[in-house]
């Protein structure tokens, strides 16, 4: 068993295509939890990160969440 490849929130954020300000919310949420730490930094499991992100979207329409953002006419 290999272990898993922790990201910093930023570097996490990226790949998840979500701002570095939206991890540290799921955070605060209690969304999602850091895997450890580097200094001070907090480290992320990418499919943790990725969960969340699930998690948050929901049954939400379009890109971002926002209703009509899907690019359809109402």
């Amino acid at each position: 068993m290999t272990t898993p490849t922790l990201l910093t929130g930023a570097l996490a954020a990226t790949e998840a295509g979500v701002s570095p300000a939206t991890i540290r919310k799921w955070v605060q949420l209690g969304r999602l939890s850091p895997a450890g730490k580097q200094g001070r930094a907090q480290l992320f499991r990418l499919e943790d990160v990725f969960a969340a992100e699930r998690d948050a979207r929901g049954g939400r329409v379009g890109r971002g969440g926002r209703p009509g953002a899907s690019g359809q006419d109402a």
